[in-house]
């Protein structure tokens, strides 16, 4: 019935939301949700975005934060938390699980539902819903995208076409590596249109008719498109610059792609974190259940009888994309986990067709029974991923997804340097220099964005003395000795893995602070 799959889909989509959101400020921001934040706060409190094209994405996650900061009453830098940043890739997250109504026809009941559920407890989606960075957004249009299209053509409406477009203008104001997904989806509908040429005096069925297009639709599509490209780009028509530099972004990017980055690694980068990863003396982590489940789904790609309720068409199509844009991404240089997102979505998808196909083989009771404990068996092993990745070990250097993130002993850090702060009797004057080698102090801005002065260097400069100072150890700064013991070092913390910072206290703050501590009873 279809009210019961509308019941199931959006309680799968209330629990994807909950995973999503629950503790959201429990990890440290990594360095990249700094940076994307202090952008952002420059849009909320001046009301100015100016797209970047060296370094930093599209202005989709600026712009769809506002109305998150609106309505939890943010304002400033003062009131702005983790928790309403990371909120927009959550919903966006969990709103996956209801775009698959935009497919359902095309994948059928019991595979939408698989879908949604996979789609609701995957390591990788719930543990990046959770950052605030561009992947999810991403992830989210290219998906809007693809169902509208898909709703297109069943339905030939025109206000289908528009929707179309709208979701490919979000996906190129998202991040740049959309040429990649669209490359992706090229490559899969030659390959599922000339199948079907080769079969077209074939009688047709449901998931082999002719594909049919209305090249006005098209054009209006594209209109649109290149209209909500524009609003994000220029900054709702106010920097003419910015859709220019949305092509020109291709040449530095181009260079990191080939080599020119320090995030270099090797093909099977993507593989070994699904399929087998392991660190020092951590635990093993695995999604090989996820691929199993995928595989399945190749198969009914391949053999569509095995789950006649699905579009043929639409399940070829969805593994020849995952499977095309999983090569691109694996044969680029350039690699971060956050990446895989792509082409992680796809064998979500599958995983879902997969599902259902194996429920739908099953010829007795007892092969039902037998494969019904599997799958259960399977999906909960995802379900053990996600709770390790997300909430068990968040920012533990062991975790497949953690990457160059900041260390729990920063928000140690961050702690004490604000209750040294509160302990000024002369808050004005309060203030923080910050010094490490290549500037590499993220993502200590967004933690210090409350306090007016503050400095940052990349070295030692001649005059370093601050209330607080806060010095990469690689300096051997020394200060303590160097001040004749008018700066106490009073702590050593580690920023990330092999980035540590020493904090040197004026004395006489110091003891205002250490006034402030409670005392144990004689």
């Amino acid at each position: 019935m279809k009210w019961q799959l509308t019941i199931l889909v959006c309680m799968l989509a209330v629990a994807a939301l909950v995973l999503r959101v629950i503790d959201l400020d429990r990890r440290p921001m990594h360095a990249d949700e700094g940076v994307q934040g202090l952008k952002f706060i420059e849009l909320l409190e001046n009301g100015k975005y100016r797209y970047d094209p060296d370094e930093y994405h599209g202005p989709t996650l600026n712009y769809l934060t506002l109305p998150v900061a609106w309505l939890r009453g943010e304002h400033n830098r003062q009131a702005l938390t983790e928790t309403t940043l990371r909120l927009v890739p959550a919903v966006f997250g969990a709103g996956l699980v209801l775009l698959l109504f935009m497919v359902s026809d095309g994948l059928g009941r019991s595979a939408t539902v698989s879908a949604a559920l996979v789609t609701a407890i995957s390591p990788a989606l719930v543990f990046y819903g959770r950052y605030y960075i561009h992947e999810t957004l991403l992830v989210f249009f290219t998906l809007a995208f693809l169902g509208a299209c898909w709703r297109y053509l069943q339905t030939k409406r025109w206000g289908w076409a528009v929707a179309a477009g709208a979701a490919f203008g979000l996906m190129h104001a998202t991040k740049e590596t959309f040429v990649l997904e669209l490359f992706a989806m090229s490559v899969a509908l030659a390959i599922v249109i000339v199948t079907a040429h080769k079969k077209q005096n074939a009688p047709e069925s449901p998931g082999h008719r002719a594909i049919r297009i209305r090249w006005l639709d098209v054009g209006i599509g594209l209109v649109v498109a290149i209209v909500v490209s524009v609003v994000f780009y220029t900054s709702f028509f106010q920097y003419w610059r910015g859709p220019v530099d949305s092509v020109l972004t291709y040449f530095p990017w181009l260079r990191r792609a080939g080599g020119a980055s320090p995030h270099i690694h090797p093909w099977w980068f993507y593989l070994e974190r699904l399929a087998f990863f392991k660190r020092q003396s951590g635990p093993v982590w695995s999604e090989a259940s996820l691929l199993v489940l995928t595989i399945a789904g190749i198969g009914v790609a391949i053999r569509p009888g095995l789950l006649p309720s699905a579009n043929a068409r639409l399940v070829r199509f969805i593994a020849i994309y995952s499977i095309v844009l999983a090569g691109v991404y694996s044969a680029i240089s350039y690699k971060t986990p956050w990446c895989i997102l792509g082409f992680y979505h796809g064998f979500v998808l599958l995983a879902g067709v997969g599902v259902a196909g194996l429920l739908a083989n099953c010829r007795t009771n007892l092969v039902r029974g037998v494969c019904v404990a599997v799958l259960a068996a399977l999906l909960g092993h995802l379900g053990f991923q996600t709770w390790r990745t997300a909430y068990a070990q968040p920012a533990d250097r062991r975790n497949p997804y953690v990457y160059a993130h900041s260390s729990m002993d920063l928000l140690r850090l961050v702690d004490k340097v604000n209750a040294i702060a509160r302990a000024d009797p002369n808050p004005d004057r309060f203030a923080i220099q910050i010094m490490a080698p290549g500037g590499d102090y993220w993502p200590l801005p967004w933690y210090f964005r409350k306090y007016r002065h503050t400095g940052w260097w990349s070295e030692i400069p001649e005059n370093p003395y601050a209330p607080v100072m806060v010095v990469g150890a690689k300096f051997h700064a020394d200060l303590d000795e160097k001040s004749e013991k008018r700066w106490l070092m009073v702590g050593f913390f580690e920023s990330r893995p092999g980035v540590f910072f020493e904090l040197y206290v004026e004395l006489e703050l110091w003891k205002k602070y250490v006034e402030t501590l409670p005392r144990d009873d004689d």
